[in-house]
């Protein structure tokens, strides 16, 4: 599933830009400018990470991921022996920092599956969810630099004995002083429509101004624009 988007060397793993855009537009129908291939400032998407540490150390009960660095092209990323604490790193960097607890599922019906629901549902957050969210409080992002970053994740899960759990909103909060904020993203899991878990995802947001409708308009007509060309066939 994950094959297309990575390449495995001797003792690291690397990521080129074109396949870290590949994976935001195909996979996560995320359009952040960050993870476009020709970006000035490159960046591999946080979901990308998640999704490799899912397929090599499968599924815990409990699970928090914090993204500590910026992945890009250049980066040569270890994935050490699982444990219950461990990081991703790129030479002396953490990368990323991943805790567990609980039983581990390694069912690769399970795994995929995760991936797939978590990535769908983090990659539609903005500026669907995000926008109104920051709206409630008469703010809103800077239209010009549009700063979003992923922080932090984690996922809670009741049981293990599941196969093809779906994702569900559930209700968001925002907090900010001046410029800076961060908003938690909230969402139940479900088998056969019944809980089994749920998580968070936690993103800081930076520039953050007052809110105009008219410029709120036009980012959203330049997003979905800039989908419509970008998505690929």
């Amino acid at each position: 599933m994950l094959s297309p988007f990575y390449q495995q060397h001797a003792d690291y793993v690397s990521i080129s830009r074109e396949q870290g855009c590949r994976f935001a537009k195909c996979v996560a129908d995320d359009y952040n400018t960050l993870h476009d291939k020709d970006a000035k400032r490159f960046c591999v998407p946080g979901d990308l990470l998640f999704s490799l540490v899912l397929s090599r150390y499968g599924i815990s009960e409990k699970m928090e991921f914090t993204f500590a660095g910026m992945v890009d092209e250049h980066s040569k990323l270890n994935f050490p022996e699982g444990a219950d604490e461990f990081n991703v790193t790129s030479g002396d960097k953490v990368m990323l920092k991943v805790k567990r607890e609980g039983k581990t599922s390694q069912c690769q019906t399970l795994t995929d599956s995760l991936i797939k629901n978590y990535v769908e549902f983090s990659g539609t957050t903005f500026p669907h969810v995000i926008i109104p969210l920051m709206g409630k409080q008469d703010v809103m992002i800077n239209p010009a630099r549009p700063m979003v970053i992923y922080e932090s994740m984690l996922i809670n899960l009741d049981t293990l004995e599941i196969h093809a759990p779906t994702l569900e909103y559930a209700e968001p909060s925002f907090e900010y002083t001046g410029k800076r904020g961060k908003i938690t993203l909230r969402f139940n899991l479900l088998e056969n429509g019944v809980k089994v878990g749920c998580g968070e995802k936690h993103m800081l947001v930076s520039g953050i101004q007052q809110y105009c409708q008219d410029t709120v308009d036009d980012l959203i007509t330049f997003y979905n624009q800039r989908k419509e060309t970008l998505k690929p066939a």
